[in-house]
């Protein structure tokens, strides 16, 4: 068995994006294993790989990890992504919690009914533009660093920059009014790791697609 994590998972970002995203910035080379059918999932709930019976799940280190957040605090941990002190990792903690809560919202956008896409579109502007990025702008004039705590690259900006890209594919502009944030965007996009896994060919996995969402449900229900 090669040293690389295993993440299994269907064919896309869903909730393992930010794992993936976090495994690429820490130079991680990682496979993957895609479930296509249901009979895959059922597999792995029989032979007893997965907890409590759902992926994400990834293979690392000899343990078959679940639950997102347990596996993108582990890898942030062992890559030196949770910042210098407990002080410091309560604040990327409180960061990547809230980036979570908008992604879900990005996330589940293809999983609208028709008549309420609409709604949940305005929804995500008014949270992203409102709520979510005023804090982050804030953070990055106040704290006036390259970085989002201390001074070095954590799994709070990481997790940042994944969800701007991801907003902007929903609204291209939605960042007209954060300048801060607009350079922190083209800052971190230039890492070495980061500016490999954002270029094509990268398991970098592109946004769902609305005929996509018929096979996913035939996995997961």
């Amino acid at each position: 068995m090669s040293g690389k994590p295993k993440l299994h998972y269907f064919n896309g970002r869903g909730r393992m994006e930010s794992i993936r995203w976090l495994l690429a910035a820490a130079g991680v080379e990682f496979e993957e294993c895609f479930l296509e059918t249901k009979d895959d999932l059922t597999k792995l709930q029989k032979d007893g790989s997965l907890l409590f019976q759902q992926v994400p799940m990834v293979e690392i280190d000899g343990m078959k990890m679940v639950q997102t957040r347990a596996i993108g605090n582990y890898i942030a941990a062992k890559y030196n992504l949770c910042g210098k002190d407990l002080k410091e990792r309560a604040l990327i903690d409180m960061y990547v919690e809230a980036i979570t809560d908008l992604n879900e919202l990005l996330m589940t956008h293809a999983f609208q009914p028709a008549d309420k896409k609409e709604q949940h579109f305005a929804t995500i502007v008014d949270k992203a533009t409102n709520r979510y990025f005023p804090v982050y702008e804030k953070v990055l004039k106040d704290h006036g660093q390259d970085f989002l705590v201390g001074n070095r690259f954590s799994r709070a900006d990481v997790q940042l920059l994944e969800t701007l890209l991801m907003a902007e594919e929903c609204k291209p502009d939605i960042l007209a009014k954060f300048p801060l944030l607009q350079s922190f965007k083209a800052r971190i996009s230039n890492i070495p790791t980061i500016k490999k896994f954002l270029q094509p060919g990268s398991q970098r996995k592109p946004p769902l697609q609305e005929k996509d969402v018929p096979k996913l449900m035939k996995i997961f229900h």
